[in-house]
């Protein structure tokens, strides 16, 4: 049994609506409209399966015609019937997804028919692939939802361990148990720094963007405070440049995931024989956005491995981390409509040159 299939045909011609409908009423349910008003309102009010038109109309082409259709209705397959041939229309319609299919006129009708089943197979396969995203869409969302609580609900008993081993170093006692307590809290810091980054990472992925003022000196300096609180930057030298001429609109949530990620980089990488580790900021604010260059003088990475910097998971030769920093780091650029270049040196340092685009029209 073939299956109901909903087919329109557009044509000022009254007669060959007629023929059209005489010749596969019994093969489809057939839709009928004598201008683009009246086709319109059936698209609207019926679900086509495969929109068919004449190309030479008196009030606008068939071409023409399914170019106004295809950003309303872009999944419904399009089938041209053309008395003459306008090979350069043809070719642009084709090319740009404006047509499935042109068939000469007088049409044959075995072509026809054979055209549209073809056409309702393109359309049933785009339905079907469309249910299927939205199905792993849905679970996607589940999923990440679910990480994000969990990610969530696990601070709760970290901060609570946190408070405790603070109690051990009040009282002077990490060093009573060997090293078993020293343990215990780099085991928590990591624990931690996993937990931050998966919140980090859907926070970064599912947030909209919101635009306000953004003071980059201000940033930075609170961000490198916070970093200083650690002992990982003990020894290493900040050179923070900031020249904020031209005030800057952003999302100041993804732009600071953006320049802690950076520093967070740049920190770790330092080389341990270094004498004069340092970690050098350059932002200067324009017109048209903000460049952000964030340098370091550590160990450095070699082609191969900047070529694999942002793919999730890759930690390179670097200790410790989850590997989705720089990742993060993409995907907040991504929704900024920011880029990022990177210049590494096995053994000299790696610089990492940031560009984001200003939104004033769009600020909060």
């Amino acid at each position: 049994m073939m299956p109901e299939i909903n087919v329109l045909y557009v044509d000022d011609e009254q007669q060959n609506l007629n023929s059209f409908k005489a010749a596969f009423r019994t093969r489809y349910r057939v839709f009928t409209a004598v201008s683009v008003a009246a086709a319109m309102d059936i698209l609207d009010r019926e679900e086509i399966h495969v929109l068919i038109s004449d190309q030479r109309m008196p009030e606008i082409t068939g071409v023409e015609f399914f170019k106004m259709t295809k950003e309303q209705y872009p999944h419904i397959p399009r089938v041209l019937l053309t008395g003459y041939t306008d090979i350069e229309v043809l070719a642009e319609a084709v090319n740009q997804g404006d047509i499935y299919r042109y068939i000469t006129k007088p049409w044959d009708e075995l072509e026809l028919h054979n055209s549209v089943l073809n056409a309702y197979d393109h359309y049933k396969a785009n339905r079907d692939l469309r249910e299927k995203i939205s199905e792993l869409q849905k679970a996607n969302d589940g999923l990440n939802r679910f990480v994000y609580s969990l990610s969530h609900e696990l601070r709760a008993p970290i901060a609570s361990a946190t408070g405790i081993l603070d109690l051990v170093k009040m009282e002077g006692k990490m060093d009573d148990s060997g090293e078993y307590w020293k343990l215990m809290d780099a085991c928590i810091q990591k624990l931690d720094y996993y937990v931050s980054q998966t919140v980090q990472f859907y926070k970064t992925a599912r947030f909209k963007v919101a635009q306000e003022q953004i003071h980059f000196e201000e940033l930075v300096r609170s961000l490198i405070d916070l970093y200083r609180t650690s002992n990982g930057t003990k020894g290493i030298r900040f050179d923070v440049s900031v020249e904020e001429a031209h005030v800057f609109y952003g999302d100041v949530f993804r732009i600071e995931i953006v320049l802690a990620n950076l520093l967070s980089n740049a920190i770790k990488c330092q080389r341990s024989g270094e004498p004069d580790k340092k970690v050098v900021v350059r932002i200067v604010t324009a017109d048209d956005g903000a460049r952000i260059t964030v340098a370091d003088n550590g160990t450095g990475m070699d082609t191969a491995e900047t070529e694999k910097i942002f793919d999730p998971f890759f930690k390179g030769a670097q200790p410790g981390g989850l590997g989705l920093g720089l990742y993060i780091l993409r995907e907040a650029l991504e929704k900024l409509n920011g880029t990022v270049t990177v210049d590494s040196r096995k053994g000299e340092g790696t610089v990492f040159e940031i560009y984001i685009p200003s939104n004033p029209e769009n600020k909060g």
